[in-house]
């Protein structure tokens, strides 16, 4: 397949909506996010909601391994991981060797595992089924997306919703409300000798004016934006960041790179009471064809580095202790791998859902290697009853209001 650009992936995922939101309609400032923490903040007990895409459709069958099943080992005789490779988990399964930081979360309690997500009839293209995914409706083609429909049904603030994406990802767009875009930008002060001066500026002074009380406020508030946002990313909205040959490997399904840059801003608002209950957030790149091994473990390797620390942050405040994070792919890999030691666009694969309101281990049953359907995993969780699940205990909605009549949730994922 032709790489195709983010911009093009939303234009053909059936979404109509999308075109309007690549355009930008709803794009923010860090200062309207900074003002409205201050106006109306975000309870300390509201919950938030993090969805990480990872676009290209991720081969499940190689990041939770079933590496001790012999059908595994014989219809991947160059991809499949040996028992001693993987970090195990129990069962029979194993994480990818590049997710040792969510293994210790899975130690921890507060990481679980939803097994065999997919959705009914399931479609090998990359554009119908990400749109399936992010509209919530396997069945037939709608112009909105679940997240979009819960801005629509719970009021027309997009502040309540905000992607940090390139641009707004068909998920959030409603009908009559789309969730506001934060795209990264740099934004960095002084260091040394000057920073501290130019600190100094923002301190109040016994009998100053009101434009000189204005100007030393407006430097508190860029000193305080800094802290919020973090270090600098070099990438402005328009922009998409310099990729190495390696790095543009399995790219063809849209997503970029940046997923730590995007979770540090997501903290910092988390962090500084920003009335948001709905991130997104993504990485591309896993549509891997051709050398799977090498590049999704790459890639693998740098959710981790990007998840762990996001999770542990999160861990520290009373806000962040709220958050549940939801990581999916628009679908798995085909069980045998192909001549190119990668492998072909599949079904069913696994969803991650973290978070101290998580209760971690295993959830829903691992599907067959052996009782398949054209080559293919059977799901044996409907994607909507995770979407269920976090609608109800994370953002408090009824979900049959949103996923027209579909209310079935996984019991005990997550905890009240």
């Amino acid at each position: 397949m032709d790489n195709v650009t983010r911009r093009r992936f939303l234009t053909l995922s059936g979404v109509t909506a999308a075109g309007a939101l690549a355009a930008g309609a709803t794009q923010v400032h860090w200062s309207d996010l900074l003002a409205a923490a201050v106006n109306d903040p975000l309870p300390s007990d509201e919950s938030v909601l993090v969805v990480i895409t990872l676009y290209g459709g991720n081969d499940g069958l190689n990041t939770v391994v079933p590496a001790a099943d012999p059908a595994y080992q014989q219809a991947r005789p160059d991809l499949a991981y040996q028992p001693n490779e993987v970090l195990d988990l129990g069962e029979g399964l194993g994480l990818n060797p590049g997710l040792k930081g969510l293994k210790g979360l899975w130690d921890d309690k507060q990481l679980a595992i939803v097994r065999g997500v997919g959705y009914p009839q399931p479609d090998r293209s990359h554009f119908r089924s990400m749109a399936i995914w992010q509209t919530a409706s396997p069945k037939s083609p709608i112009p909105t997306g679940w997240l979009g429909r819960w801005l629509d049904a719970t009021g027309a603030d997009p502040l309540r919703a905000v992607s940090v994406e390139p641009t707004l990802p068909p998920l959030l767009a409603g009908a009559s409300t789309a969730a506001a875009s934060l795209p990264l930008r740099g934004l960095a002060l002084p260091k040394g000798a000057i920073g501290t001066a130019y600190a100094a500026l923002g301190k109040p002074s016994p009998g100053e004016g009101l434009w000189q009380a204005k100007a030393a406020k407006a430097v508190l508030d860029l000193q305080e934006a800094t802290r919020v946002l973090g270090t600098a990313v070099k990438m402005g909205h328009d922009e998409t960041p310099d990729e190495d040959e390696q790095g543009t490997q399995g790219a063809s399904a849209g997503g970029t790179s940046q997923l730590g840059a995007q979770l540090d801003l997501i903290a910092g608002l988390i962090e500084a009471g920003v009335p948001t209950r709905a991130y997104s957030a993504s990485l591309g790149g896993f549509d891997t064809h051709a050398d799977e091994r090498g590049t999704q473990q790459r890639l693998l390797s740098e959710l981790d580095a990007a998840l762990t620390p996001f999770a542990q942050r999160l861990a520290k405040t009373d806000r962040g202790k709220n958050a549940v994070v939801l990581v999916y792919s628009e679908f798995g890999r085909r069980v045998q791998a192909n001549g190119s030691e990668g492998t072909d666009h599949g079904t069913a694969g696994p969803v991650l859902v973290l978070g101290n309101k998580v209760a971690g281990g295993f959830h829903g049953e691992q599907p067959s290697l052996t009782d398949l359907s054209n080559g293919d995993l059977k799901a044996t969780t409907d994607f909507r009853d995770v979407y269920a699940s976090v609608l109800q205990h994370v953002l408090g909605t009824d979900p049959g209001k949103i996923l027209d009549g579909h209310t079935t949730t996984i019991d005990g994922l997550l905890r009240a």
